[in-house]
């Protein structure tokens, strides 16, 4: 298919689906792509990192672009650098400064774990002379609303307004949440939508399995995923499991867009002027036009990454449900999805896994996994057990694609310290909790304990 027209027209429907069919890959071309954001803080007394200042995080991509090799890009001409590229990887910044590598797309997991070993090389080589910290966790386990910057970023504006307006979380969803996500390809329609269904049951038990939020604001937070506590409360319109991908029956591109078709917009670019537009849903955009505006390729694909369910259907298909992860922990994410979805005999297993979860009872677990992790239930069984049988599936699939390292080493390896935690029915949180304890030392303990 030849590349899209972003600025064309879109004539009607069907035209919606043509992304989406855009991204189909045969199988020797699927890849891996990792996501991996961090809170940075300074390290006398934990206070965030600002945007501006000598010590910002203005100053630390400045000084990542001087050094490695990183190139900086901005929304608009002459605009605030808010990303820099490299070789097919960026790093950009979240809305409360919260910093992301968005990997490369890479064929193992062993790829992924050399990409992030260099980032953070770079990284603490830009951040030790600012006397920086980075922090691998769910949410921030220490600001305030108030103590956080807000990036300049065009879209982050709209979201600081509109959000506050469909739930009570919206901002803390913007500027104290991280988390690491994992990016996979699909062959043709029905390869994308059974992976989104999989995915979906069985992204609650991947938020329990790697639940790694227990604290906010210096105490204990009640819940191991503060995180997953927050998407609870966040504009239902745009978030969640998709009801209607959970349930059995016939799925296509098509019912993934009427979906997106009915969440309200945020905003429409027009080269550098930016339209706010959260009053109209997409549906009402297509036939009626906003303005002088009418919708293209380009506001579709931007609407779409607008919206934030716990899987979703882009140009590839993303996996949000994790919290963010300290170092040992960050590659387990990709290794878990991977060994589930990239091999046919485990992809068939981690169907019939997922066949067996109840879609209301999933909707209604997503509370009691947040504040329990994999002390929770499902259908009768500890979310422990679930987890245990789906890192057993991860695997044997990883194990089959064998895709070995330099020591000859297949990708499973990367599972090890997540498997290792599940045997004993523990999650990170557990482990932070064990560690950590809020009071005079609890910096000093989230450096030791949670610094990516």
């Amino acid at each position: 298919m030849p590349p899209l027209d972003p600025h064309a027209r879109l004539s009607g429907p069907r035209d919606l689906l043509a992304p989406f069919h855009a991204a189909e890959k045969p199988r020797a071309r699927w890849r891996v792509g990792t996501e991996a954001e961090k809170f940075g803080v300074h390290r006398t007394d934990g206070s965030p990192v600002a945007f501006e200042g000598p010590r910002g995080v203005r100053r630390v991509m400045e000084l990542l672009t001087q050094r490695h090799g990183w190139q900086p890009h901005s929304e608009v001409a002459n605009g605030e650098t808010i990303s820099l590229r490299r070789a097919g990887a960026s790093i950009t910044l979240e809305p409360g400064a919260q910093l992301e590598l968005s990997g490369a797309p890479l064929s193992t997991v062993h790829e992924t774990h050399a990409e992030l070993r260099d980032h953070l090389a770079e990284l603490t080589d830009v951040s030790r002379e600012l006397d920086l910290a980075w922090l691998g966790l769910g949410f921030h386990p220490l600001a305030t609303q108030a103590e956080l910057p807000w990036v300049p970023k065009l879209r982050y504006s709209v979201m600081r307004q509109y959000l506050p307006t469909r739930g009570t979380r919206g901002l803390d969803m913007m500027r104290r949440t991280a988390t690491v996500q994992a990016n996979f390809d699909y062959s043709d329609e029905a390869d994308a939508l059974r992976k989104l269904r999989i995915c979906l049951r069985l992204s609650p038990i991947v938020t329990g399995l790697f639940a790694n939020s227990p604290f906010l604001e210096g105490r204990d937070a009640g819940d191991r995923s503060a995180r997953a506590r927050v998407w609870l409360d966040v504009d239902p319109d745009r978030a969640g499991l998709l009801p209607f991908a959970l349930r059995d029956g016939e799925l296509g591109y098509a019912d993934y867009v009427e979906w997106a078709l009915d969440a309200p917009m945020f905003m429409l670019r027009r080269e550098d002027r930016v339209i706010h537009n959260t009053g109209q849903t997409f549906r009402d955009y297509l036939a009626h036009g906003f303005e002088d505006a009418h919708a293209t390729f380009d506001d579709w694909e931007t609407h779409l990454n607008t919206l934030f369910p716990e899987v979703r259907l882009k140009r590839t298909l993303e996996l949000r449900g994790a919290d963010s992860q300290s170092t040992e922990m960050s590659c387990a994410l990709p290794a878990v999805w991977k060994g589930l979805l990239y091999e046919p005999t485990a992809l068939d297993a981690a169907e019939k896994l997922s066949a067996e979860l109840d879609a209301d009872e999933l909707l209604l677990s997503r509370g009691t996994i947040a504040e329990k992790a994999l002390g929770a239930e499902l259908g009768g069984r500890p979310v422990a057990e679930w987890a245990r049988e789906l890192l057993s599936i991860s695997r044997s699939g990883l194990e089959q694609l064998a895709e070995l390292d330099d020591e000859g080493r297949d990708e499973a390896i990367h599972l090890e310290p997540i498997e290792a935690l599940a045997e004993e029915g523990l999650c990170p949180a557990d482990l932070l909790r064990r560690n950590v304890t809020p009071g005079p030392q609890f910096v000093e303990g989230l450096l030791e304990h949670a610094q990516i």
